[in-house]
């Protein structure tokens, strides 16, 4: 580690209330030459209600590249560099983890600041097993790769947590009760914030409630983890293959859908499952 380069300090803002900044967050953000910021003018605001006059400078997905060779220059010539990202720890589903790799590989020292996360709030709050669980960051807006991955994830045994934006939370409910059934969910919206939310029940409650009028908001998804991950197998082996396939296609598979993924659980060829589903409706 290079002793006369500065540090890259990981800040963590309020999620909402600006009450959750900590005091050492408040030192450093005085104390540091920079402050690089995902948003320049959200963060701006921040530094006014708390008085803090540091320079800000922009670093986002759109310009870490540039801007990220930018910092590491900065600070190997000692100054010493606060990233924040609009809420909650930085490094966290956004940019600032590929500036933490930057500096790390180059001997910069990267000091983590803790304070408010949304992942961490929604999984204490969700009712939920929490001594494991899986964070997913944001589910793939692409329905291949969010396909793929729900298949990835339907035997997974610990708890599953999600970020999701107001626009996708009604598809994406519908995607995780076609892969993992209807399972216990808690939505956390507004977390900290005024019109704070936080609904407990299962997947398909789920849906009735936000499917017709889905508020604003940041989303994070708690999913229960599979129940039974290592009797899966001895669970198919009990239905016939025209009962498995019905469970999926019940769920909102296509009948393609539901072959490949028959086929694939009781080690058959596609061809054996289509013959059986080769009577049954869509």
């Amino acid at each position: 580690m290079d002793t006369n380069s500065g540090k890259l300090f990981l800040c963590a803002t309020p999620i909402g209330n600006l009450e959750d900044i900590t005091l050492r967050v408040l030192r450093i953000l005085k104390e540091v030459d920079v402050i690089a910021a995902e948003d320049t003018k959200h963060t701006k605001k921040l530094l006014n209600h708390f008085k803090i006059n540091t320079p800000l400078t922009s670093y986002h997905r759109y310009n870490k590249e540039k801007k990220g060779r930018k910092l590491i220059e900065m600070m190997q010539k000692g100054k010493n560099i606060a990233l924040v990202s609009d809420a909650g720890t930085p490094g966290i589903s956004d940019p600032g983890e590929e500036l933490v790799k930057h500096a790390s590989s180059e001997g910069i020292a990267v000091i983590p600041v803790p304070g408010p996360s949304a992942l961490v709030t929604a999984l204490a709050v969700s009712g939920l097993p929490t001594k494991k669980f899986v964070f997913e960051g944001f589910l793939p807006r692409k329905a291949k790769e969010r396909e793929k991955l729900l298949q990835e994830l339907e035997g997974e045994g610990r708890t599953l947590v999600f970020y999701e934006a107001p626009h996708r939370v009604k598809k994406s409910l519908e995607d995780l009760r076609k892969h993992m059934g209807n399972r216990k969910i808690c939505i956390a919206r507004e977390l900290t914030k005024q019109h704070e939310e936080i609904f407990r029940g299962n997947i398909e409650e789920a849906l009735e409630k936000f499917q017709k009028n889905t508020p604003l908001g940041e989303f994070v998804f708690v999913v229960e983890g599979n129940q039974n991950p290592r009797n899966q197998k001895s669970i198919w082996n009990e239905l016939t293959v025209k009962e498995h396939l019905l469970i999926y296609i019940n769920r909102g598979l296509s009948k393609k859908q539901a072959i490949a993924r028959v086929a694939r659980e009781r080690n058959l060829s596609k061809r054996e499952v289509y013959d059986v589903a080769i009577d049954l409706k869509e």
